[in-house]
This record gives structure tokens, C-alpha cells and sequence, in this order.
């Protein structure tokens, strides 16, 4: 009955995206509901406000096969805090982030980027709460460091095998350090995301990701052909000299991508801009024995098209012994359903399209439909021993809205 009513939603999401290709409204796609904007206003110097930034979603996914069990996502996260200006170049935040599944009473106290036993097994009651500060440092036109709640998830423009974008529904703000840098001709965004601190005698391990987004432009981005090329990387560290586990050694895991891309931005009416990128990525775990596979790689080919009011996508995906930190499970090796169990050189298909009209300023609509369909699941167990394994496909459809608004409380 749950997959019948399901079912029925994700069709539903599809009707209502085809009929919002009616639409008249400038879409804005994903980035206006995910993307925050990272900068630093010296106009609002001096100025006091109250800001209330709302992400509400209703997400289902529908998944066959081996790689990973369906799961859905209804519910909010909401950020309300004080934004100062105390100088020309320099923006503090200071607030709340609270995290709400519907129908949830109680939430573990960890980490919801890659939820993992390196965090404690504490509760939360009624919702998930973490305090929110950020301390942004505007030290020139194109450096910006940022301290304590860092622009994350979606504001990396991380790849999808590298990145899911669910994480950008569930996952809590990043903290730690920032630096954002921009020139004509580079963009870099690294980052220390701190995400479980001990003490000693803590009985759970310490654990913080390492990550870096560059992306090499080879002319102007606004021209009819654009050339680029990205570079990226996460590393992930766990265990601490001072934790007392010793059943968990110490774990480091990388992930990196490197490619080419090109963007051809016409300007016509129906056909807005089209765009293709490949990129070749690898895996490493170079401490410890946390996932099956030790080191692999992939080529990930996705081709894009902004027609109208939508944003339409599709990918080819092949990898051997793979495994990603943050991204999709359809892009790992790794079977989520059988511990142990891994993928022999997994092929994919990826379809997507996605619709996000603004309502007006600081106001995001959209709707987002996903399919995948492995071409290839040769299954062998922790043994090595090949087991019974259908092709696997996954369906997805989610509907958003984000509600980003701020108010003037003082000029001083």
C-alpha cells in the first residue's frame, strides 16, 4: 500500500511538472533554493537584521535492485538569526538551525553528512537543534575568509557522483573554515568541515572532511562557448590520539575528480544554454578497513540543457571498485543493502529534469524528478562469491520551497 500511495505521489510530481511548463515566471533551478548567496554587502555596514531562512521539502525515493532500499523525506529545516555589519567587509550571523522530519519525536545527536558510528548514541527530543555563528572576512575583491557555520552542501558545486543533492535537504550546516577565492580566470573554494570534536575519554571518534572545489576557466564565462575545467577533492579523517575506541582504528578516505566542460549559451528564447562535462574521478582509502574496496576509479559524461523554464539532464556513469563519500549510493560500488557486498565495474544511466520558478525575492518553488537505471550489477559478496542480483533502478521525485526573507531591525 505504502508503494501504491508512493507511486502515486511520484507520478503526481511529474504531472506537475509538466504542467508548470506553462509557466511565465523566470525559472531559476536548483540554485535559487539551494545556493546561498556568499556575498559580503558594504552598503548594509552598520545595519542590524533579522533574517528566517526556511527549506521545506517532500522528497520520495523509490529504489529497486541491490544498491540501496527506498526511503522518503517529508519535513523542514528552518534558520532564523541576526545578520550585523559591523564594518564594510566583515558579515556576522548568529542564530539556530533546527532539522524536522514529520511524524519524528526523536533525532541522534550526530552528524547528518554521512551519518556514521564515529558520533555518540545521545538523543535529541522534538527536533534536531544546533547552535548557528558565522564570521565572514571580506580581505579583498576576491578572498573571503568565512569561521564557524561555513556556505556549504550545494555552494561547493560538487559533482553528482561525488555529492548527493538530497544532502542538501537533510544534512546539518557545515562549520569549521573557508576560504573563498575568485579571479577572472579561477575559482577555489576550500574548507575544513569539523564535524565530531572529543574530549578525552570520549567514547566516540573524532571526525572532520577536508574538501576542495576549483574550477579553471579558459575564457569569459559569459561568452557563446565557455571552456572550463573542475577540480575536485574530499578527504575525510576519523579517529583522534586522545578517543579511548579500540575496536575503530583510525580511517582516512579520499575522494577527486578532475575534467573538462563546455557551456554553449546562445540566448534563444526556447534554448537558453546547453552544456557537457566529463570527468574522470578516483577513490582511495588509505587508512583503515571501513568500506570493502581500498581504491577505484570512474568517468562520469553528463550532458545538460536549460529549455524554457527547465533544466534537463542526462549522464553515463562506469566505474570499477569505486566508492563515494557523499554521493548518490547509485555511483558506489558498494551495496547499502548487503553489508560487505560490492559491485563488479557498475554502469549507470542518469536522467533528470527540474523545474524552480523564484516567487519573488527570497522566495523558491521547485519541483525535481530523477531516474537511474544500472546497466550492469555483477553482485559478489564479502566472500567474494558472485550472488542473485537484478538490474537496479531508482526513481525519485521531490517537491521544495525555500523561504529566504530579512528585515531591517536598526541602521546604527
Amino acid at each position: 500500500m505504502k508503494r501504491a500511495i508512493m507511486r502515486g505521489l511520484c507520478y503526481g510530481a511529474i504531472w506537475l511538472v509538466g504542467a508548470l511548463w506553462q509557466g511565465v515566471v523566470r525559472a531559476q533551478g536548483t540554485e535559487g533554493a539551494y545556493i546561498s548567496d556568499p556575498h559580503v554587502a558594504a552598503e548594509r555596514v552598520r545595519q542590524l537584521s533579522v533574517e528566517l531562512d526556511n527549506l521545506s521539502f517532500f522528497k520520495d525515493n523509490e529504489y529497486a535492485g541491490k544498491v540501496v532500499k527506498g526511503y522518503s523525506l517529508p519535513g523542514f529545516w528552518l534558520q532564523p538569526k541576526l545578520v550585523y555589519y559591523p564594518l564594510e567587509r566583515v558579515k556576522l550571523e548568529l542564530g539556530a538551525h533546527l532539522l524536522v522530519y514529520h511524524g519524528a519525536n526523536k533525532y541522534p545527536s550526530m552528524a547528518y553528512q554521512d551519518i556514521a558510528q564515529w558520533k555518540g548514541n545521545q538523543y535529541q527530543k522534538g527536533t534536531h537543534i544546533l547552535p548557528y555563528f558565522r564570521a565572514q572576512m571580506a580581505l579583498s575583491e576576491q578572498v573571503d575568509v568565512v569561521l564557524g557555520n561555513l556556505y556549504g552542501a550545494a555552494n561547493h558545486r560538487l559533482i553528482a557522483p561525488l555529492y548527493n543533492p538530497e544532502l542538501n535537504l537533510t544534512c546539518d550546516p557545515e562549520m569549521g573554515l573557508q576560504v573563498l577565492y575568485r579571479t577572472r580566470r579561477f575559482d577555489l573554494d576550500a574548507w575544513v568541515n569539523w564535524q565530531s570534536f572529543i574530549f578525552k575519554e570520549d567514547t566516540h571518534q573524532e571526525a572532520f572532511t577536508v574538501g576542495l572545489s576549483g574550477r579553471v576557466k579558459y575564457n569569459d564565462p559569459s561568452a557563446l562557448f565557455h571552456f572550463y575545467s573542475p577540480v575536485q577533492a574530499l578527504v575525510q579523517h576519523r579517529g583522534g590520539e586522545i578517543d579511548t575506541i579500540t575496536t575503530q582504528s583510525v580511517q582516512t578516505l579520499m575522494n577527486g575528480a578532475v575534467g573538462v566542460g563546455v557551456s554553449w549559451q546562445p540566448g534563444y528564447r526556447y534554448l537558453r544554454r546547453m552544456g557537457f562535462e566529463v570527468d574522470l574521478l578516483g577513490y582511495y582509502q588509505q587508512a583503515g578497513s571501513l568500506w570493502p574496496l581500498d581504491n577505484g576509479y570512474g568517468v562520469y559524461a553528463c550532458l545538460s540543457a536549460e529549455v524554457r523554464d527547465f533544466r534537463l539532464k542526462g549522464a553515463y556513469w562506469q566505474a570499477k571498485d569505486f566508492i563515494s563519500l557523499f554521493g548518490n549510493p547509485y555511483f558506489s560500488a558498494a551495496s547499502l543493502t548487503d553489508p560487505g557486498a560490492t559491485f563488479l565495474r557498475p554502469k549507470l544511466l542518469y536522467f533528470g529534469a527540474e523545474y524552480g520558478r523564484s516567487l519573488g525575492k527570497g522566495f523558491y518553488f521547485v519541483v525535481e524528478v530523477d531516474y537511474f537505471q544500472r546497466l550492469s550489477d555483477q553482485l559478489r559478496g564479502a566472500d567474494g562469491l558472485p550472488i542473485s542480483a537484478s538490474s537496479g533502478s531508482g526513481f525519485s521525485a521531490s517537491v521544495c520551497m525555500r523561504i529566504n526573507p530579512s528585515f531591517l531591525l536598526k541602521q546604527f
